[in-house]
């Protein structure tokens, strides 16, 4: 193929003088010298099959931080080579610079940095390589395209982790369950449902916890302390169906409950107790169930991160057949879903019956705040703001009547915005924990 700069050649012969004899014909002559120069700028040019590509860098990245690829260009054709280069990865990679040119020395390589800041979590990965090569004047190219299909050239996909910004709330939760472990001394008897050790009685102890007999053999006053139970299953169910999809503030909804998850996660896992994911919607999506702490915290992360709304609606009788097949172990069973009247009265409510008799039930909703702004009506109101907030306060009832719906078959339900929304899940786990209800 030929180059803008072999067409600035043929114009520049062009605007020939009028009095200079047989014009037509010293175009003619520019025309076959350009032409002959082209040819032979494309015969020298590298052939694009002597290029050897290579791929490193970073595998994976949380959402919000910047990840570095590197693409290695080897010329292995015994002559030099011009290149230019694109580098195209999905949009949502948020790849900086796709476009290059290279030199390139016989048997020479070079390597090109990408800096990526995705803007999803999931896998992002690099689309296709386009390369030029030019000859040494510039005026023909050889072009090809390569896709992560053939087999000179390497494929890399980014694991985009999802956002976890509840992060910060894990020394607050911790400390809390240091307490509920007596790894911290308090005043008061500690709660706990398991018994843990007898120690001396100091000042400020329940008397209730005294045990007399240990008191009479050891002729001092001793106390019983107790600690939270351990080794209790966690299940995580994460809706991804439709209402997962909402826009909660500039995120779906179910970035939310990711974000939620992952707190709950790590906060259970370092009270030893055994935490499992399941994410479906007309059907399952991702299940991460034992293992140790160590490896199973990574998969589950990993398995967040694939996760995305489908437009669908949630069959939740996939997920109570499944929980309660699976062995008559009593589990603390984390729905996050929305309380919209639809899914959960059609859907969820006829499978609770049998869930909350074998299991502890907590659903975890994401209040949006705007329906709650557009049920208030502004000063100076017109027809459209009236219609608008009875939309929003017929909302609101409905979420209501879901939510008590819903307690009255034994769930608890967690209802807050955004903000808090992390903080009151693991909250409601560590009252539940600290009680002895798991």
């Amino acid at each position: 193929m030929v180059t803008r700069r072999f067409a600035l050649v043929l114009a520049a012969g062009v605007p020939l003088p009028a009095l200079l004899p047989s014009p037509w014909l010293l175009v003619a002559a520019v025309v076959v010298l350009a032409g002959g120069a082209a040819l032979i700028d494309l015969a020298v040019a590298a052939p694009l099959t002597a290029v050897r590509l290579r791929r490193d860098g970073d595998e994976t990245v949380w959402l919000g931080g910047t990840a570095t690829t590197t693409l290695t260009v080897t010329n292995t054709a015994g002559r030099p080579m011009w290149l230019r280069l694109r580098d195209r990865w999905v949009p949502s990679a948020g790849a900086d610079l796709t476009e290059h040119r290279l030199g390139l020395l016989a048997g020479e390589e070079q390597t090109i940095k990408t800096i990526l800041t995705p803007v999803r979590h999931g896998d992002r990965p690099a689309v296709r390589v386009t390369m030029r090569s030019y000859g040494p004047l510039g005026l023909a190219y050889r072009q090809r395209r390569q896709r992560w299909d053939e087999q000179m050239t390497p494929a890399w996909t980014l694991r985009v982790l999802p956002r976890f910004p509840s992060r910060r709330l894990l020394p607050e939760k911790l400390a809390r369950l240091r307490v509920f472990d007596g790894a911290v001394v308090t005043r008061g008897r500690g709660q706990g449902t398991e018994f843990d050790a007898l120690r001396e009685y100091v000042v400020g102890d329940d008397v209730r916890s005294i045990d007399w007999r240990a008191s009479a053999r050891t002729h001092d006053v001793m106390v019983r302390t107790w600690r939270p139970e351990r080794d209790r299953r966690v299940v995580c169910l994460l809706d991804t169906g439709r209402t997962s999809a909402a826009r909660i503030g500039d995120e779906p909804r179910l970035d939310a409950a990711i974000d939620a998850a992952l707190l709950l996660t790590v906060l259970a896992a370092k009270a030893d107790d055994r935490v499992d994911l399941l994410a479906l919607d007309a059907a399952v999506r991702a299940r991460v169930e034992g293992g140790g702490h160590r490896t199973k915290l990574p998969r589950l992360i990993a398995s967040l991160a694939a996760l995305e709304p489908a437009l669908v609606e949630t069959d939740f009788s996939l997920a109570a057949n499944d929980l309660l097949r699976r062995g008559h172990k009593r589990a603390l069973v984390v729905i996050f879903s929305a309380l919209d009247a639809a899914p959960i009265v059609e859907g969820l409510l006829p499978m609770l019956p049998r869930l909350v008799t074998r299991h502890r039930v907590v659903l975890a909703s994401v209040r949006d705040p705007e329906t709650e702004q557009l049920a208030s009506l502004p000063s100076g109101a017109t027809a459209d703001d009236v219609h608008l907030a009875a939309a929003a306060e017929l909302a609101l009832a409905e979420r209501g009547r879901v939510k008590a719906l819903l307690e009255q078959q034994g769930v608890i339900v967690v209802d807050e915005p955004r903000e808090s929304f992390a903080s009151k899940v693991s909250d409601a786990y560590l009252t539940l924990k600290a009680a002895g209800r798991l």
